[in-house]
């Protein structure tokens, strides 16, 4: 069942109580399921989540590490020459408040994540295991017989990255950050700044009536020609100005001239509310994650110039789809995760909001516990980290899976079979946000498949 099936469904349940006639109906889909529901969510404190996304698929096999003897000598035996040594591992085992079900097991970070440990320690920073795309809860019997809905394309970059982003397809035109940004920002008293993007372009960020803003690493993108002189001329750059905001008679010119109006209006909020922003917390400058989460601080800061109540933001890494010499080329990724995260957390205590922000990681799908001779190939399930003062921080949450190939969460080659679906994840923080339990699905469409909607990560 689609996003849209399950909104018009929505729908067909809101009208009955409000009394909607059939003719009515087209028009009000978009109004009862999303805009009534948005106007009962308008919230008064603030709050935002932040999406790290790790495209190329992280290596969760070389990310959390089995430490307890048995384990790690399974883990080293398939991993062979991918392997971590277990004494490098020695100053980042954690030690969870709630000990696994099975006690004798001990996982640590991998040594370039020290950084997160002290995050895991001081109760910020809890684990996720074996999160992946499902469509509904599937075993390794159903997988097998290919009697069960699954992602399309498994294993495909692209379609993966999608379903992570949108639980839907490639081509999906809305994301599940987009369709949160939907039912809050009518409590933002401008739109615009709901959903903003660091690092490009995310089907993540993207709703229906949410659109997300793009900013760089240094604030609003100048728009050229007239955020500064054309041909060193003010009167050409007002020329400019004038003939792309002028109102049209023809509805798409028209069309245009509002979207530049707007564009221009916001390029020059986000400039003013940023000049009175002065943070003290150090990031890596040479780290593009650290520089990312950096202004996203940095716009948190000027939330209350900017009138929002409710934000996501989208930030990126690249460089994880390490078929090959992920020895060399791994660690240094972790360093810039573990560095950003350190850095961005700071910066919430220093402005007194970390309870008020969460931050999690996502990436394509996980890869193979086996080495292919250079690297790991494409996976399903990985291990994320949720942060925040907010997070029951300090534990592991969800099923850690068996070391083995072949073993009883392997679908082949060490592909770990997703335990907690991202659905799961996105329904939980959705929930924080303060979206009403009733319009999840209007958030993720799969979530109806799953009895546990909430995992717990808050409270």
């Amino acid at each position: 069942m689609s996003y849209y099936d399950l909104s018009r469904r929505e729908f067909l349940r809101r009208s009955a109580l409000l009394g909607l006639t059939a003719a009515a109906a087209p028009l009000a889909l978009k109004l009862a399921a999303i805009g009534e529901a948005a106007a009962a969510q308008s919230p008064d404190d603030y709050k935002a989540l932040v999406c790290v996304f790790l495209y190329g698929g992280n290596d969760n096999g070389n990310t959390l590490i089995p430490y307890d003897a048995a384990n790690y000598s399974a883990y080293a035996q398939i991993r062979q020459n991918l392997a971590l040594t277990r004494d490098s591992l020695a100053a980042t085992v954690l030690t969870p408040i709630v000990p696994l079900p099975d006690s004798s097991r001990q996982m640590a970070l991998a040594p370039q994540l020290a950084p997160l440990k002290t995050l895991f320690d001081s109760g910020n920073l809890a684990v996720l295991l074996n999160i992946g795309t499902l469509v509904q809860p599937t075993t390794l019997t159903q997988y097998k017989n290919a009697n069960v809905p699954l992602p399309p394309k498994l294993f495909s970059h692209n379609d993966q990255q999608s379903f992570w982003q949108s639980s839907l397809p490639e081509g999906a035109t809305s994301g599940w950050g987009g369709r949160i940004g939907d039912l809050l920002l009518s409590g933002n008293a401008s739109s615009t700044f709901t959903c903003i993007n660091i690092s490009g372009n995310a089907v993540y960020m993207s709703g229906r009536n949410a659109v997300q803003y793009q900013v760089g690493t240094g604030g609003a993108v100048a728009l050229r020609g007239i955020s500064s002189p054309l041909y060193g001329s003010q009167a050409c750059s007002n020329a400019l100005q004038k003939l792309v905001t002028e109102t049209r008679t023809n509805l798409l010119e028209d069309a245009h001239s509002g979207i530049m109006k707007r564009a221009l209006s916001a390029n020059t909020q986000v400039l003013t509310a940023l000049k009175g922003v002065s943070l003290t917390t150090s990031y890596d400058q040479t780290n593009s994650l650290s520089l990312q989460l950096q202004m996203v601080a940095r716009l948190i800061a000027a939330r209350n110039s900017l009138g929002s109540k409710r934000q996501v933001f989208f930030v990126s890494l690249g460089g994880f789809d390490t078929h090959d010499n992920l020895a060399t080329l791994h660690p240094p990724l972790l360093t810039a995760l573990g560095s950003a995260l350190s850095s961005f957390y700071a910066s919430t205590v220093e402005l007194g909001v970390a309870d008020k922000v969460t931050t999690f990681t996502a990436s394509d799908f996980g890869r193979t516990l086996s080495s292919n001779g250079g690297g790991s190939d494409h996976g399903w399930g990985s291990h994320h980290f949720v942060l925040g003062g907010a997070v029951k921080g300090g534990r592991f949450f969800g099923t850690l899976p068996v070391t083995a190939i072949n073993g009883p969460d392997d679908v082949g080659q060490g592909r770990l079979l997703p335990s907690t679906s991202v659905d799961q994840l996105a329904a939980t923080l959705a929930t924080w946000s303060g979206v009403a339990v009733n319009d999840l699905s209007l958030v993720m469409p799969n979530i109806v498949n799953f009895s546990v909607r909430d995992l717990g990560l808050f409270g």
